[in-house]
């Protein structure tokens, strides 16, 4: 069921880069550098907790609360231009009723694996 759905998105997905830079330079106009840099501090602290919290989390039981976290996760990645991760977070939002464990854990995985991604194309402080 979800690899169908999802495997033609994937390939597209994976040709676009894990990170947008010109939408932290976008928040660095409308907030400042420090400002961004803060809120971008926070962004990570809170996504980290939020990809380890999803593993701790029963799909079976916490569906609801999985869709709100993806939901928060996909708007915060989107604002900060991680791209592939703002989508596999839509992504969760929108199957996490439907998903069974195998492919929960697969989007998890490819999430950490975005965010990876997406942090390695920071610019160095």
């Amino acid at each position: 069921m979800f690899d169908v759905t999802v495997a033609p998105a994937q390939k597209a997905l994976d040709a676009e880069p894990a990170r947008e830079p010109r939408a932290y330079e976008a928040l660095v106009r409308e907030i400042g550098e420090d400002g961004a840099s803060e809120v971008r501090d926070v962004f990570w602290s809170e996504t980290c907790a939020r990809l380890e919290l999803f593993r701790t989390l029963s799909l079976a039981q916490h569906a609801g609360k999985i869709a709100r976290e993806a939901h928060s996760l996909k708007s915060a990645a989107g604002t900060f231009g991680y791209v592939r991760l703002a989508v596999l977070a839509l992504t969760l939002e929108k199957a996490a009723e439907m998903l069974d464990d195998v492919e929960f854990r697969d989007l998890l995985d490819r999430m950490d694996a975005a965010y990876a991604a997406a942090r390695a194309q920071e610019p160095q402080a």
